[in-house]
């Protein structure tokens, strides 16, 4: 029996597992990361973060100081 090729399928089969959970997080979160980036990319040019309806709308806008 050739357990080499065996242990390289479940090898892919586990990559291929990992990719599909992570690919589900990042379409269930996706809004909550954009947000958190635009967070911080606000601070970085000293503008105020402005939220937006849904997750992921948010956008940077004018300081009001």
């Amino acid at each position: 029996m050739n357990k080499k090729g065996q242990a390289l399928v479940e090898y892919v089969l586990i990559i291929a597992l990992i990719s599909v959970v992570i690919i589900g997080l990042v379409k269930a979160f996706g809004g909550y990361l954009k947000d958190a980036m635009t967070k911080t990319s606000c601070s970085l040019i000293s503008q105020e973060y402005i939220e937006g309806e849904k997750p992921g709308e948010g956008k940077c806008g004018k300081s009001s100081n």
